[in-house]
């Protein structure tokens, strides 16, 4: 819990007075009562006190004026809520390496059952672009709201030659920047936006990762990967088995530099987990959420059980 206007927070000392005040009173009407010689004719003309009774209903007063400033302070607590208008592209590796079957049935089939449920797991409030590459890199879909347009996209990929892993993330840039020339043209504000790349290799075609890596760094974009497959994955190419070795380096690298996150996913279940993480962290973002209501409640109803209290025990108020 924290507070946006914790100087408030100083006027508990004016309760810590009150109650340093009436312990003082309290001793020096003890001390009279010490002073008083004749004990048995002190009995008779004082009444019987409440005692402990009317310390307690003053201590609960004075707990619900403390309650009270607080509430000035105007505590708060983090809450989660949904992103507006984030974009997102999904950058996906198309790649003929993708076709190994060291994740069953391939890397590609379960890459594309498994970015479709990345597509339902995001908030309909986000825009979700595709892209695809191999030896170039193309944006399939631009940022949009459609899922169901999305989805199909991803059902309809083809695999192809080479991995261009640079080329992606420009291409990835480029619509981002093209979704938010838009929004900057109808004078909205600059959303936030993120890269998932999914890659199982190294880049072998196009710009090199550097590059790559600058150019998100420069437009603010995190961008993060998910490494596709094992360390023994491998390809039939002419009835020779080629090793396809997923390349963890390169893509933590570049998710290292750019401010995303790196994971690494085996099997299908491992992948679902990896999209639920990153569709919570995409989508949502934590605010303040100011709580003193709570507190202004909390403390009048305290402050009215010590009145009742205080007057039902001694018939006066404290």
């Amino acid at each position: 819990m924290t507070f946006q206007s914790p100087w408030w927070l100083l006027a508990l000392l004016v309760v810590a007075a009150l109650v340093a005040v009436y312990v003082l009173l309290q001793l020096r009407r003890k001390a009279y009562a010490a002073r008083f010689t004749n004990v048995a004719l002190l009995g008779s003309l004082v009444p019987k006190r409440p005692g402990w009774k009317r310390h307690l209903a003053f201590g609960v007063v004075a707990l619900g004026l403390a309650t009270l400033v607080v509430s000035l302070a105007v505590p708060s607590t983090e809450v989660r809520v949904p992103r507006e208008k984030a974009t997102v592209v999904m950058a996906v590796d198309v790649s003929l390496s993708m076709e190994a079957r060291d994740v069953e049935p391939t890397r590609f089939q379960v890459m594309k059952r498994s970015a479709t449920d990345f597509v339902d797991i995001l908030p309909e409030r986000i825009n979700l672009g595709l892209v695809s590459f191999a030896g170039t890199a193309t944006t399939v879909v631009p940022p949009t709201t459609d899922r169901a347009q999305v989805a199909l996209a991803i059902q309809n990929l083809d695999l192809a030659e080479a991995t261009a892993i640079g080329e992606a993330v420009f291409t990835s840039l480029s619509a981002i920047e093209n979704f938010q020339t838009a929004l900057e043209g109808n004078g909205e504000e600059l959303p936030p936006a993120r890269i998932v790349l999914l890659s199982d290799g190294s880049n072998t075609v196009g710009r090199d990762l550097t590059q790559a890596i600058d150019a998100a760094r420069s437009a603010g974009v995190p961008v993060s990967t998910i490494a596709f497959g094992t360390d023994y994955g491998t390809l039939d190419i002419d009835g020779e088995n080629v090793p396809v070795p997923v390349d963890r380096a390169a893509l933590e690298q570049i998710a290292d530099e750019t401010g995303g996150s790196f994971s690494e996913a085996a099997s299908a279940a491992e992948l679902e987990q990896v999209y639920a993480d990153l569709g919570s962290q995409i989508g949502y973002t934590t605010e303040p959420q100011d709580i003193s209501p709570w507190f202004v409640r909390a403390g009048v109803l305290v402050v009215l059980v010590g009145a009742v209290l205080s007057l039902f025990w001694t018939n006066r108020l404290v």
